[in-house]
């Protein structure tokens, strides 16, 4: 495993003489809080060396003692939904965390769509006021980027309310996820949203994901490389910072300007390597989650075939360092907008991403309007998009039966004569179209590999392919342009996703 090594968020404090040898817990355990039911409660923080630190929750009891680091961590047996309890830690002082409640938890990651405010979405104005859901619980991490691991997040756990500013502010997708999920199983839900617009896949990637994946460890070197320029940058603005410390506290007594020396932007360097999973996801480890969410793609859009081994990475990191198994990812395949004419071949590595063992993917080429807020590439229809990612937990995970939760997926291509036979499985419902046309989308091929349109005809759980400009078609695609959106679906209106074949394949 890549070592890991912690960067405090609270270096300036610790500097200016905070009480570091008090018992802390870090930010993400939080008055309002969501503990992940029938998983170990595992509760970490700091206090001084040796130390003895004692955590009760709902009745049950653990102790530790810190390290010579003075880091220390318990896991508490598992609990089922319910609360609201006390948390309380107690060593040399004692701690109270109030309102804890026991359900759901879930991380929801990613970049612009992920990022995208419940404010900006389809009727936000009006789910904002009907955001009353007292067990529904946000936690939302600010943009932090960082080239070292940082021990903690800036942030609160919060009520689900109308009258709480974060929650209009808070991702669209985790927020309407959180809701469904609630609706549907009646426990407390928490949503822990960690995203930043406009980022690619490999500055949310762990080390230990790049590892794993043999394609990926070239870019292991670099990435230590940049984090031993951090820590060397780290250690010069500190000397500066602690030379600078003495003459700053007296021009702030004294009204005057700061010495030149005080880092202002803080001592911490914030460029190179996978800086937002260091300041943003890697603080909330091991906090107990049951799955994870992921809507990300628009920035990597060149990488074709070779984004799949980028998210092999991102989702076995993730799961190392979680140590919770191979614990549910489900993600969003990105919309149309205008690529250059490289999105399909994005999009046929996020559908083959979900060869993954326990992933799901929620298709949403039909969400998308090019009026919406954003520009074409940002669906406002944010509530379908949730939808159908709570589709793939409510069946997978949560044992809901006879739920049709994925779109129609291609199976086989064989040769009839003229015609190509295009077999879909599964196809819930059946195959129909949402305007009630025959399916568009549609090119096939002869051995010159030149595409033209197709006439398409639903034959049960196939499509019949054809064209007069083709005599022996042997290859197909679907969807194959960065602005398709295509007709094709299950009864069920989850529809079908970018693919392509040919005979032999």
């Amino acid at each position: 495993m890549i070592p890991r090594i912690p960067v405090c968020l609270t270096i300036l404090a610790v500097l200016s003489g905070s009480a570091a040898a008090d018992v802390r817990l870090p930010n993400v355990f939080s008055d309002h809080m969501v503990l992940q039911r029938d998983k170990p409660i595992k509760v970490w923080g700091w206090a001084a060396a040796g130390e003895q630190v004692s955590v009760q929750l709902a009745g049950k009891s653990a102790t530790a003692t810190a390290g010579a680091q003075g880091e220390w961590k318990v896991a508490l047996p598992p609990l089922a939904a319910g609360g609201p309890f006390e948390l309380t830690v107690s060593g040399k002082n004692v701690l109270k965390v109030n309102d804890v409640l026991v359900g759901e938890v879930w991380l929801c990651s990613g970049q612009s769509n992920m990022e995208f405010e419940l404010r900006h979405a389809l009727n936000g104005q009006q789910e904002i006021k009907d955001a009353d859901y007292p067990k529904l619980r946000l936690l939302w991490v600010p943009r932090t980027p960082s080239a070292l691991p940082l021990s903690d997040i800036k942030a609160r756990w919060l009520v689900c309310s109308p009258d709480n500013p974060t929650v209009a502010s808070f991702s669209a997708v985790g927020y309407f996820f959180g809701r469904d999920l609630y609706k549907a199983l009646n426990v407390p839900i928490g949503m822990i949203a960690a995203s930043q617009g406009a980022t690619q896949i490999e500055v949310w990637t762990a080390p230990e994901g790049l590892a794993g994946v043999p394609s990926q460890q070239a870019a292991l070197p670099g990435i230590t490389a940049a984090a031993t320029a951090a820590r060397k940058k780290l250690a010069e603005n500190l000397d500066a910072l602690e030379a600078a410390m003495p003459e700053a506290r007296a021009a702030l007594a004294q009204g005057r300007a700061l010495p030149p020396g005080l880092v202002m932007a803080g001592p911490l360097p914030a460029e190179g390597g996978p800086v937002l999973y260091n300041g943003m996801i890697y603080p909330l480890v091991p906090f107990a989650i049951r799955g994870a969410l992921w809507y990300q793609g628009e920035s990597n859009c060149g990488d074709g075939m070779a984004y799949l081994d980028k998210m092999k990475a991102l989702i076995y990191g993730w799961r190392k360092v979680w140590q919770q198994g191979d614990f549910p990812f489900y993600f969003v395949q990105i919309t149309p907008n205008t690529y250059d004419g490289r999105l399909p071949f994005l999009l046929e590595a996020q559908d083959a991403s979900m060869a993954i063992p326990n992933t799901g993917m929620a298709a949403s080429t039909d969400t998308c309007n090019a009026s919406d807020h954003f520009g074409g590439g940002h669906p406002a229809n944010k509530q379908e998009i949730a939808r159908r990612l709570s589709l793939w937990a409510l069946a997978k995970d949560y044992g809901q039966k006879d739920l049709v939760f994925c779109g129609p997926r291609f199976k086989a291509l064989t040769a009839e004569g003229r015609q190509l036979r295009v077999r879909f499985d599964p196809v819930g419902g059946g195959l129909v179209t949402k305007d009630k046309q025959a399916p568009d989308s549609f090119e096939i091929a002869g051995a010159d590999g030149i595409f033209v349109e197709a006439q398409a005809k639903i034959d049960g759980p196939c499509v019949l392919l054809s064209s007069d400009k083709v005599s022996k078609p042997s290859a197909m695609r679907f969807a194959w342009k960065d602005l398709a959106q295509p007709n094709l679906m299950n009864k069920e209106g989850l529809p079908v996703s970018v693919f392509r074949a040919s005979m032999g394949q």
